[in-house]
């Protein structure tokens, strides 16, 4: 499995983002695959991805959350949790996402 986070400088929730993707990892029982941080530093850097603002957290290539907010605009990135709007999903979100994304 292969995961990558796509993130700017700007957007502080990156980091706490790769705990969470982490801790999701683990309990789905991939503790050992790594986790590979891409910063966007330009519009034309972020064309290149599929990159939904940061941070986008991809699984094999895949937006563990798609959507189409697709961009190349260096921006940050919302996602719906159930408490409202955040910087980055939850680690119960991400354990979903990851879960859904090797049942295939």
């Amino acid at each position: 499995m292969r995961v990558e986070i796509l993130h700017i400088d700007e957007c502080p929730n990156w980091q706490e983002a790769g705990v969470r993707v982490r801790a999701a990892l683990d309990a789905t029982g991939h503790s050992e695959a790594a986790i590979e941080y891409r910063l966007l530093t330009s519009s034309a850097d972020a064309a290149t991805v599929a990159f939904a603002g940061s941070p986008t957290i991809l699984v094999d290539g895949t937006d563990a959350f798609p959507s189409d907010g697709r961009t190349s605009d260096l921006a940050c990135r919302v996602y719906q949790t159930e408490t409202g709007l955040a910087g980055m999903p939850t680690i119960g979100q991400l354990t979903v996402a990851i879960g859904k994304r090797t049942a295939r």
